[in-house]
């Protein structure tokens, strides 16, 4: 074959009118017709292999996953971890009681401090047990004496301590209503599954010594990512049981047949089952973003399903042999079903943009899921609709619930269809104000489970003691002491000052902290070898970095946030002090969100322009790429304009939702396009008569499949995390907003644009 043939042959699949708006990939369903046999095997196999990966499923509860190789926040962050450790694996136990001061109750609570540090999952404990006092001659005495006798002498050490001691000063509630215990998990045992098993034993422990007098609860990252872990796994759940349930529902009543919704329950059921096989195989376990994209595919699944399903019954019920319609639905349908599979893919392709592992596994994850939902279209739904006939399945009688907002659509697209494309028009470019003045926002709670007895409990510590969420300044050192030289405690002392500045006096520990013992004749030697293991987080052993914690509430604003880290960095450069860095996981998050959203929000833009063009370039027409602009970007850009007036701003699950939920709703306008020129290219009607045509034809489908869209996602907005409900919440008001432009507002678009949109029905197919 000479090169002059190739060139015109990919030029004529390219931009020539023979080839079809799904650029031939139709051709797999084609190819199942022609070889059903071998396509069942295939699709028999497939199914087996992905079962066979499900028992494997599970859900990682890291959410440093969502934000790492996210930039230099993460980076920064990272290091930070390596070079001194944190706090931010620790676990914290709110130990509360409303007789605190009594001798037999500070007992109690020393036996549980003692048991805790004893557990095997645990490298060490600190809390006022573990504090040790100057003593006579150099020796060290129990901060909290033992055998105390009466309720004034516990209530004289306990202030003492508070007064005192800078790492007690954020252990002990200054009312006396409780202490806090801070459990060093070995990093070693808590691998895996490691984690979910320390946080059964521990909560074991403290259960064996809870009494009516003496309360404890245990929170920190560890115990919020566990509840985080276990809500994810029950949503998943929820979402896989009652989506089928409501598409099945939903199905039935617009077929009015049992069995014509276990038909189209079937596809979505195989589709979930392939995706979840294949986003296993290739991550090894979900993430909390990656979770979503199964509801995505069992909602997806569905309406793919239905239009197909619409169009086969339709050709049957005109008089088509069963199995031929069949052969008439994949050659009408198919390039309509890979057209809309393309403008999902690239949905989720265009996030790929954003750094981020968590995103580029979102990204990656909904772009294998999008091709493989349509394999599976392709393939098991034929193969299914013939053996149904072949079983004696009797086309149903059609629906009128489903279809009775169709007559009014092509009422008012007759009758008014140029005010109502001219109000859509303005509408939509009024909306554009919105988008270009919303800004990102991170709230560190809307990740947490919903009613978390964790967070409860972290709330209950900032009340009592101020907060335990670290803030983290990295100080480089000059003279390399191991004990930290006196020039360099001088700098470090500035920076513990302006750390307290802004965090409040008593909320800040480093080397600079220890004055009480310093006064009381303890060297910096003895001091940093009584902290024992967490030495390492006030200074490097090679004495080049020293680390100033600061204490801040757990819940705080994302603004807030940046202006605290920013004023101290600028007080630390107005004290002469050049390469110290403020950081820590909650500055991390609200950097990295940020950079993260913004990249994404220029995705959206990207998808939405690259959808346009690809959806003009398909139909080989600039007319259709208009037609589709409108009704596309009023949902979007509608939704934005909700958050923005609302307040709410964009969320990393926000942004998601958006960019997937305009590759979707992307897909019934596909389908309406895709009927109305072959009603006017294939058919030969008039341009009025085709729009009428195509909605009596698929309006009903476009309907039902965005009921089925909507109801599969509400699911998700009952979801025990809060970013996870704000993804069902805003992709159900998007397609809510799709189902009018596209029931609605493209009718009277292409009604009102009539001399505009007349030349489609003279282009060649």
């Amino acid at each position: 074959m000479s090169n002059v043939n190739v060139l015109g042959r990919i030029w004529d699949w390219a931009f020539g009118h023979r080839r079809s708006i799904g650029f031939g990939l139709e051709k797999l369903g084609l190819f199942t017709l022609k070889f059903p046999k071998i396509v069942a095997a295939a699709v028999l196999l497939i199914s087996v292999v992905c079962a066979m990966q499900i028992p494997r499923a599970s859900v990682d509860g890291d959410l440093l996953r969502v934000f790492a190789h996210s930039g230099a926040e993460y980076e920064a962050y990272d290091h930070l971890s390596k070079t001194f450790g944190t706090f931010e694996n620790d676990i914290y136990v709110l130990v509360s009681s409303p007789d605190l001061t009594n001798p037999e109750t500070i007992e109690q609570i020393r036996a549980m401090a003692l048991d805790l540090s004893n557990n095997e999952f645990i490298t060490g404990t600190m809390s006022a047990f573990t504090l040790r006092t100057p003593g006579p001659d150099g020796t060290t005495l129990p901060a909290v004496p033992e055998g105390m006798m009466s309720n004034e002498e516990v209530r004289t050490a306990l202030t003492a301590l508070q007064q005192n001691d800078p790492m007690m000063r954020n252990l002990i509630n200054p009312d006396l209503s409780g202490v806090v215990i801070i459990a060093f998990p070995n990093p070693e045992m808590t691998k895996g599954q490691g984690t979910k098993d320390m946080i059964a034993s521990l909560r074991e422990t403290v259960d064996f010594w809870k009494t009516d007098q003496v309360q404890a609860e245990l929170t920190g990252p560890p115990i919020w990512t566990s509840e985080m872990l276990n809500a994810a796994i029950g949503d998943q759940v929820k979402f896989t049981i009652y989506g089928f349930a409501l598409g099945s529902i939903i199905a039935l009543l617009a077929l009015r047949s049992f069995w014509g919704a276990i038909i189209v329950a079937a596809t979505p059921f195989v589709a979930v089952m392939w995706v979840m096989g294949v986003v296993i195989g290739a991550f090894g376990s979900f993430s909390f973003l990656t979770i979503i994209v199964t509801t995505i595919v069992l909602v997806i699944a569905f309406a793919e399903s239905l239009f197909f399903i619409f169009n086969w019954l339709a050709y049957w019920r005109e008089g088509m042999d069963p199995y031929k319609a069949v052969d008439e639905t994949v050659r009408v349908v198919g390039p309509a079903s890979a057209l809309a599979m393309l403008t999902t893919l690239v949905s989720f392709a265009s996030l790929s943009l954003t750094p981020g592992q968590g995103v580029q596994e979102f990204s990656m994850a909904g772009g294998m899921a999008s091709i493989t939902n349509f394999i599976c279209l392709m393939t098991f739904l034929p193969l299914l609709l013939k053996l149904a006939v072949k079983l004696g399945f009797k086309a149903p009688k059609p629906s009128f619930a489903i279809s009775a907002p169709i007559k009014p659509a092509w009422y008012l697209a007759s009758r008014f269809g140029r005010p109502i494309a001219i109000m859509a028009i303005v509408a939509t470019v009024l909306l554009l104000i919105p988008y270009f003045l919303i800004q990102p926002r991170f709230s560190f709670e809307d990740f947490m489970a919903k009613n978390s007895t964790a967070l409860t409990a972290a709330e209950e510590i900032d009340q009592g003691v101020g907060g335990v969420a670290p803030l983290y300044i990295s100080v480089p050192l000059k003279e390399g002491m191991a004990d930290v030289g006196d020039a360099d405690f001088e700098t470090v002392k500035i920076v513990h000052d302006i750390a307290e500045k802004y965090l409040g006096k008593n909320k800040v520990i480093s080397a600079a902290a220890f004055t009480h013992y310093a006064d009381s004749g303890f060297t910096r030697e003895q001091i940093f070898n009584a902290v024992g293991d967490l030495r390492k987080r006030f200074v490097t052993e090679d004495g080049m970095k020293a680390l100033v914690t600061g204490f801040m509430p757990t819940i705080i604003d994302s603004e807030e946030l940046v202006r605290l880290k920013e004023s101290i960095e600028a007080d630390i450069r107005a004290a002469g002090i050049q390469g110290a860095e403020v950081g820590g996981f909650r500055v991390m998050t609200t950097y990295a969100t940020d950079s993260i959203v913004r990249g994404l929000q220029l995705d959206l833009t990207i998808s939405v322009v690259v959808n346009l063009f690809l959806i003009g370039w398909a139909f080989m027409s600039l007319r259709v790429a208009v037609a589709t602009a409108i009704p596309n970007l009023f949902p979007i850009l509608g939704t934005e304009a909700w958050l923005w007036a609302s307040g709410a701003g964009l969320q990393l699950t926000t942004v998601l939702a958006l960019t997937i939920a305009f590759g979707i709703a992307v897909d019934d306008t596909t389908h309406f396009l895709s009927h109305y020129l072959h009603s006017r290219r294939e058919e030969g009607r008039s341009h009025a008569d085709a729009i009428k045509h195509t909605l009596e034809r698929i309006g009903g489908a476009i309907v039902a499949a965005t009921l089925i869209l909507c109801s599969g996602t509400a699911i998700v907005m009952f979801s025990e995390l809060p970013q996870v409900a704000l993804f069902g919440t805003l992709f159900v008001v998007t397609l809510g907003f799709a189902v009018i432009g596209d029931v609605f507002i493209l009718p009277a678009l292409l009604f009102a644009g009539g001399r505009f949109f007349h030349p489609l029905g003279g282009v060649k197919k």
